[in-house]
């Protein structure tokens, strides 16, 4: 009997557009709210787009106005802030 093997996740960076494990990337949420956070835990209530733990897919996405576009909200200049600096630690 062959054993069963488990799909892993798939998301589409907003940066690169390209599909990677969900796991390897990072969750950025729009809250019901409206705030726009980082989540660790991908698992928090909103809506969701994902980025590549790296500086540039977060510059691409937001140049492209991306992760706007997949957020349905605007982004301000404070919370780019914020997200570069959840992605240098």
């Amino acid at each position: 009997m062959v054993p069963k093997v488990r799909k892993i996740p798939q998301r589409m960076c907003v940066g690169c557009q390209e599909m990677k494990p969900k796991k390897e990337m990072i969750r950025v949420v729009k809250t019901p709210e409206n705030s726009i956070e980082i989540d660790p835990t991908g698992k928090r209530a909103g809506r969701g787009a994902y980025v590549c733990p790296s500086l540039e897919c977060l510059q691409k996405a937001i140049k492209a106005r991306r992760l706007e576009k997949a957020l349905h909200h605007s982004v301000s200049p404070e919370i780019i802030d914020v997200l570069k600096q959840g992605l240098v630690k």
